[in-house]
C-alpha cells in the first residue's frame, strides 16, 4: 500500500500536465468551437524554447526568469499566429474541418520543432524546488505537490473568471448565440483570439513547468493531449474544474498502473511488463467518459456553418481508369528502382487513402483508426503465412477479413458517437493498438515480423522477383502491378459506391442523421456498412504493406502517421477518389517526395512540415481539395460551353451545374428518391 501511494503522488507531475492541456483544450473550445489537437504541441514548444534559452543552444543563456518568459512568450505567439492565421478564417467551417485544421498546426509546430532542436530528447532544467517532503509516511520530491496545486489554482482562477467578469458572459454569450453576441457588441473574433491566448499561456507554463519531469521531444508532449482529451470528455467541454480534476486522476492512475505491472504477479509480455497498459487505459476512460456524459459535444450557437465539401457524381470512370493504370504500369518498368519503390509506395498510400473517402468522405465520420486496422492486417499476414504456412492469396483475405472484423466492432462500439467525438475516440484507439498490440511480442514487437513473398500458382509476384525491368534492379516491376490492380479495382469500387443506393444513403447520413432517418434509411446499417467497408480497404493496404517491405513494424503506424495521413487526405481531397490519388502520390516515401529528395534534397522533416502548411492553406483557400478544385474547374468550363451553344440548340445550361437537382453530370445534392431505401 505504501508503494500505490508512492507511485500515486508520483503521477501528480504527469497529471498536472494532463490537466493543464486539458484546460487549453475546453478554453480553446469554450472560446472558439474547436477541438484543438495542438494545445500539447504548444507546451512542447515552450518546453524546448525555455530549454534552449537556460542551456544555451542559441549561442547565450539568461537566467531562469528571463527564460520563462521568453518560453510564454512563445507560446503566446504561437496562439496569436494560430487563432489569425487559421482559427479566424475558418470560424464558420465545419467542425471536422477545424479538427483538420488544428491536426495542421500540430504536424507544423511538430516539424518545426524538429528542424530547430532536432530529434534528441532533451532534459529541462527544474524550476520548482524538488526537496524531498514526507506524506503520510512516504518520501516524494515537493515539486509533485506544487504542480497539482499551481495547475488548481489555474483552473480555480479560470472558473472564477468566466463565471464572474465580463470577459466569461462573453465568451458564453458567443457560444450560446454569436447572432444575438454581435447585435449586443460583442466580437466574437476578439472573444476567440482572447480564449485562445488563455489556452496557449495555460498549455505553455504547464510544458514549461512539468519539462523536467517528462522529457522533452517531439513525440511526447504532443500526444499528452490524447489522456487531456480523456479529461475534456468527462468535463463535456465545458467544466474547467471536471477537466482539472479528471487530469490530475488520470495521470495517477497511469502511474499507478506502471507499478501494478512491474509486479511478479502481473502478466508479462516474454519477461517484460506489457506494453500500452497507459494508452489502454485512455481508451477506456473515453468510452467511460461518453456514457457517462453522452456521446455529443455541447452545440454553439454559431452564426453560419458550413457542411463538408461536396461529393461530386462519378462521370465516365472506364477510360481514365484504363489510362492511369497503363501509365503506371509502364512507369513500374521503365522507371529507376528507386521510383518504382515510391511509386508502389504512393499505390498504398492511395488504398489507405480511400477508406478515408468511404469514412469520412461519405459518411461524414473521421477515423484515426485506418491505419491501425493496416498494421493489424500487416501483423496477421505474418502469422497466418509464416505460422500457419497459409499460401497467398488465402493468407492475404484472411487477414484482411479478420482486420475488418476488428474494424466493424469498433464501429459497432461507436455508434453512439459521431463526427468529432469519433475522431477523438479513434485517436485514443489508435495509440492503444500500437503500444498494446503491435509493440507486443507475441503479436508484433519493436523488431517487426517478416512476411514470405506472395507466389501465385508457382509465380512469384514479390518484389524479389525474376523479372526487374530496365534497369535489372529490385524491386521487381511484378509486385507494382499487383498492388496497381488493387488499387484500381478498390478505386473502381469507390467511386461506383457513390452511384448506388447505398452511396446515396450515406450521404444522406452525413447531411443530417435525423432527417435520413425521418426518410427511411436505417443509420446504424449504413455507419456499420461503412466502417466495413473502409476497414476492409484500409486492411488490404496493409497486406499490400507487409508484401512491398517483407516485414511489419509497428514504427510506420503509429497515431502521429496516422494523423498525417488523414492531411494528405484532405489536401487531395476527402471526397473524391481522385483525391485519394493526390494523397497517395502525397503522402510519406511515396511518388512526390521521394522526387523532391533526389532531385532537391527536400526530405524527411521538410516534407513534414510541407504537409502541415499545406493542409491548413487547403482548408482555408480550397475546402474541396485539390481534386474538388480541378472538378469546379470542369464543371465550370462545361456549363459555359452549354451556355455558348445554348442560343443554337436550344439547351439550357441550368442542368449543368453543381447544385441542381436534375440529372446533370456535375449533380452533388440528393433529391427524395435517392434517400429512399
Amino acid at each position: 500500500m505504501e508503494q500505490i501511494l508512492l507511485f500515486a503522488v508520483l503521477g501528480l507531475g504527469q497529471g498536472a500536465l494532463i490537466a493543464g492541456i486539458a484546460l487549453g483544450v475546453v478554453v480553446t473550445y469554450r472560446g472558439s468551437g474547436i477541438i484543438n489537437l495542438s494545445t500539447g504541441a504548444v507546451a512542447m514548444v515552450s518546453g524546448y524554447v525555455f530549454w534552449a534559452l537556460r542551456t544555451g543552444f542559441f549561442g547565450f543563456s539568461v537566467p531562469t526568469v528571463p527564460a520563462v518568459a521568453g518560453a510564454l512568450g512563445s507560446a503566446l505567439a504561437v496562439g496569436v499566429l494560430t487563432e489569425i492565421a487559421v482559427f479566424k478564417p475558418l470560424r464558420t467551417v465545419s467542425p471536422l474541418a477545424k479538427l483538420a485544421a488544428s491536426l495542421g498546426i500540430l504536424l507544423t509546430l511538430q516539424a518545426t520543432v524538429l528542424l530547430i532542436f532536432g530529434t534528441q530528447p532533451q532534459q529541462a532544467p527544474s524550476i520548482l524546488p524538488a526537496d524531498p517532503v514526507t506524506v503520510l509516511g512516504v518520501t516524494t520530491p515537493v515539486d509533485r505537490f506544487l504542480l497539482t496545486a499551481l495547475v488548481i489554482t489555474v483552473a480555480l482562477a479560470l472558473g472564477a473568471t468566466y463565471r464572474w467578469s465580463r470577459f466569461g458572459l462573453a465568451t458564453r454569450a458567443a457560444s450560446e448565440n454569436e447572432q444575438a453576441a454581435l447585435l449586443a457588441g460583442l466580437s466574437p473574433n476578439s472573444v476567440s483570439m482572447a480564449n485562445t491566448l488563455l489556452a496557449a499561456l495555460t498549455a505553455g507554463m504547464l510544458g514549461v513547468l512539468a519539462a523536467p519531469i517528462i522529457q522533452i521531444d517531439s513525440v511526447t508532449l504532443p500526444l499528452q493531449v490524447v489522456p487531456a482529451l480523456a479529461a475534456a470528455l468527462f468535463a463535456g467541454f465545458t467544466s474547467l474544474w471536471i477537466a482539472c480534476s479528471a487530469g490530475i486522476l488520470i495521470g495517477v492512475m497511469q502511474s499507478i498502473l506502471y507499478y501494478l505491472s512491474t509486479q511478479s504477479w502481473f502478466p508479462t509480455d516474454n519477461g517484460n511488463a506489457m506494453p500500452g497498459l497507459q494508452q489502454l487505459l485512455i481508451f477506456i476512460l473515453m468510452i467511460v467518459a461518453l456514457y457517462v456524459r453522452g456521446a455529443g459535444l455541447p452545440r454553439r450557437g454559431e452564426l453560419v456553418e458550413q457542411r463538408l465539401p461536396a461529393v461530386p457524381l462519378p462521370e465516365r470512370l472506364l477510360r481514365p481508369a484504363v489510362l492511369a493504370a497503363t501509365a503506371a504500369a509502364i512507369a513500374l518498368i521503365v522507371l529507376p528502382f528507386d521510383f518504382r519503390q515510391a511509386l508502389t509506395n504512393s499505390m498504398i498510400g492511395m488504398v489507405i487513402v480511400l477508406s478515408y473517402v468511404v469514412i469520412t468522405g461519405y459518411v461524414g465520420q473521421i477515423s484515426v483508426m485506418q491505419l491501425a486496422l493496416s498494421g493489424t492486417a500487416g501483423f496477421v499476414l505474418s502469422h497466418l503465412a509464416i505460422r500457419l504456412h497459409i499460401p497467398f492469396p488465402f493468407s492475404a483475405l484472411g487477414a484482411t477479413l479478420l482486420a475488418t472484423l476488428l474494424g466493424v466492432v469498433a464501429g459497432i462500439s461507436a455508434l453512439r458517437v459521431r463526427g468529432v467525438s469519433l475522431a477523438v475516440v479513434t485517436l485514443a484507439a489508435a495509440l492503444a493498438m500500437e503500444q498494446a498490440l503491435f509493440t507486443n511480442t507475441s503479436f508484433g514487437g519493436t523488431a517487426g515480423v517478416s512476411v514470405p513473398p506472395p507466389r501465385l500458382l508457382g509465380v512469384d509476384l514479390g518484389p524479389g522477383a525474376d523479372f526487374r525491368g530496365l534497369d535489372g534492379n529490385e524491386p521487381s516491376p511484378m509486385f507494382g502491378f499487383l498492388a496497381l490492380a488493387v488499387t484500381v479495382v478498390l478505386g473502381l469500387y469507390v467511386a461506383n459506391l457513390r452511384r448506388t443506393g447505398l452511396g446515396r444513403r450515406m450521404l444522406a447520413v452525413r447531411s443530417n442523421e435525423r432527417a435520413a432517418a425521418a426518410a427511411g434509411v436505417d443509420v446504424r446499417a449504413v455507419k456499420i456498412a461503412a466502417f466495413a467497408i473502409s476497414s476492409f480497404i484500409a486492411s488490404a493496404a496493409g497486406t499490400l504493406y507487409g508484401y512491398n517491405f517483407g516485414s511489419v513494424s509497428a514504427a510506420r503506424f503509429t497515431a502521429l502517421a496516422a494523423l498525417g495521413l488523414i492531411g494528405f487526405a484532405y489536401i487531395g481531397g476527402i471526397t473524391m477518389v481522385s483525391g485519394a490519388v493526390i494523397a497517395g502520390l502525397l503522402s510519406t516515401e511515396a511518388l512526390i517526395p521521394h522526387a523532391l529528395d533526389k532531385w532537391f534534397g527536400i526530405k524527411g522533416t521538410w516534407a513534414l512540415l510541407f504537409g502541415g502548411v499545406s493542409l491548413i492553406v487547403t482548408l482555408i483557400t480550397n475546402p474541396d481539395g485539390i481534386a474538388g478544385a480541378n472538378h469546379r474547374r470542369k464543371t465550370a468550363r462545361r456549363a459555359a460551353r452549354a451556355a455558348a451553344t445554348a442560343p443554337s440548340t436550344g439547351r439550357t445550361a441550368t442542368a449543368v451545374g453543381t447544385g441542381s437537382a436534375g440529372e446533370g453530370p456535375g449533380r452533388t445534392t440528393l433529391d427524395a428518391k435517392e434517400v429512399a431505401p
